[in-house]
């Protein structure tokens, strides 16, 4: 069945493209299977994944490749097999995920650990496990996905506002739910940018008791207070900044995608059986530890991927009753390519979203 609209989108087409050099043009989606949607995009928010992926930055890209996996649009078309009970017409989204391989023998889909599928295929930048095409971002008009990583938006959090969510909210939201964040807890945030600042404003609505954020200076302080913390602590401007918060925090969760972050000063202030979560991806490795600052204390060291599809309906509802507003910036999808620049230059605050004006 073909359809009266066409796929097009902004196309990375090699590493250049990261600087402003994507192209608008026209590409075929996967084959439409009845378990399908197909959603005409309004937003779609920009993620720091989306640099590294344009950049080959977590090794060679597919080219030609449309990335954006923050979608928010409307379903157009709804496979007579889709999930969800979405029908036309209804607002939904779409996040990293686009498909795993919802097979019963494969523990991590039958537990509700989608995200942690051995075959499962992102948003952009990869292939369906079943052969039937390569996946498409959201810089773009169209997006065909299948229905089980496709979500109904609750009315009350606008489109542009819960863009941002499907990739850089679930991915803190995730391991600090995971990890026993809440009353009576103490939770650090490294780095304020757009994944921390949502770490900070979850934090906040899961009732944590205190809340560190953790930067390099203090430039973003008075932000960050009212974004939810209770605390500051600005690493290049107190060299004693570890020993003066030594057994402070019961959780780290690290945004920060360097691979020279300080990890054993992080570990000094975790109290005893902390635990250090890391959900940036940087492209080298970690710089190595001294396992004694694991054993001494008895913390853990671990990482966490986005989220699964029970983790973004939680979320979603979380946002909705502690009216969880993330701070961002609207840019036109038409401006895409000026709008990833001034992502590369850190000029965030604290998350683009790109407005298909065509649609919205």
């Amino acid at each position: 069945m073909s359809t009266d609209y066409k796929f097009q989108g902004w196309m990375g087409l090699d590493p250049k493209a990261v600087d402003g050099n994507m192209k608008w043009q026209s590409y075929e989606p996967k084959e439409w299977k009845e378990t399908d949607v197909d959603i005409k995009i309004t937003h779609c928010g920009i993620c720091g994944s989306d640099l590294h992926m344009l950049r080959s930055g977590w090794g060679e890209t597919d080219y030609p490749c449309v990335v954006g996996h923050e979608i928010v649009g409307t379903a157009v078309r709804v496979g007579s097999k889709a999930e969800g009970g979405i029908k036309v017409g209804d607002r939904v989204g779409v996040g990293a995920q686009s498909s795993s391989c919802l097979k019963p023998d494969c523990a991590e889909c039958s537990d509700g650990h989608e995200n942690h599928c051995p075959n499962t295929t992102n948003t952009y930048g990869d292939k369906f496990k079943d052969g039937s095409g390569k996946s498409y971002g959201g810089y773009a008009d169209y997006s065909r996905v299948p229905s089980h990583f496709v979500f109904k938006i609750p009315d009350e959090i606008p489109s542009a506002q819960v863009a941002p969510m499907l990739c850089g909210g679930i991915t803190v939201f995730s391991p600090l739910k995971r990890n026993g964040a809440g009353p009576g807890t103490k939770v650090g945030i490294v780095g304020i940018g757009g994944l921390g600042h949502f770490g900070l404003l979850y934090a906040k609505a899961l009732g944590c008791e205190e809340i560190v954020a953790i930067s390099r200076t203090s430039a973003k302080k008075e932000d960050a207070l009212k974004m939810g913390a209770t605390k500051f602590i600005a690493t290049d401007e107190d060299k004693d900044w570890a020993t003066h918060n030594a057994m402070s925090l019961d959780l780290i969760v690290s945004t920060v995608s360097s691979p020279k972050m300080p990890l054993m000063d992080y570990f000094q202030l975790l109290k005893t059986y902390g635990q250090f979560i890391q959900v940036g991806a940087p492209e080298d490795s970690l710089a190595g530890i001294n396992c004694f600052a694991l054993i001494g204390k008895g913390i853990k060291m671990g990482g966490s991927m986005i989220g699964s599809p029970s983790e973004i309906r939680e979320m979603l509802d979380v946002t909705v009753k502690k009216g969880v507003k993330p701070w961002i910036q609207e840019r036109p999808m038409k401006d895409a390519n000026q709008t990833v620049v001034d992502m590369v230059d850190g000029k965030a605050r604290y998350r683009y979203v790109l407005v298909n004006e065509a649609h919205a």
